[in-house]
């Protein structure tokens, strides 16, 4: 399984804006569900923290495998969504990575 963190730095000159902006991010990923072969979890949260430094929306996914992954960023679904949002973003941060079965990383650390 392969986990996709994406986090978000969304534009908008007030407070108003950038919530719509928010909301717009989130409707967008949530219609994913159930769309994407090998997608096999999507959430999104919106940070909560109020610091100026964190970034505003989080995608958490999960991937049957690398390759599902790879056919999620060509998707015309997951294509479309990117055109939805590309105006909206100020910065975007990118974490992929496998999990390890926890048996297997039991045995690792012994």
């Amino acid at each position: 399984m392969i986990r996709h963190i994406v986090m978000w730095k969304l534009a908008g000159d007030t407070p108003l804006s950038k919530q719509r902006n928010v909301e717009r991010l989130t409707q967008s990923f949530l219609s994913l569900r159930g769309r994407i072969p090998g997608l096999l979890h999507l959430e999104i949260g919106v940070d909560s923290s109020g610091v100026d430094y964190a970034c505003d929306v989080v995608l958490y996914s999960e991937f049957e495998s690398q390759s599902a992954l790879d056919d999620y960023a060509i998707h015309p679904e997951h294509l479309r969504v990117k055109a939805e949002i590309g105006d909206m973003r100020i910065a975007r941060h990118q974490v992929d990575y496998a999990v390890v079965p926890s048996d297997v990383r039991a045995k690792e650390l012994t």
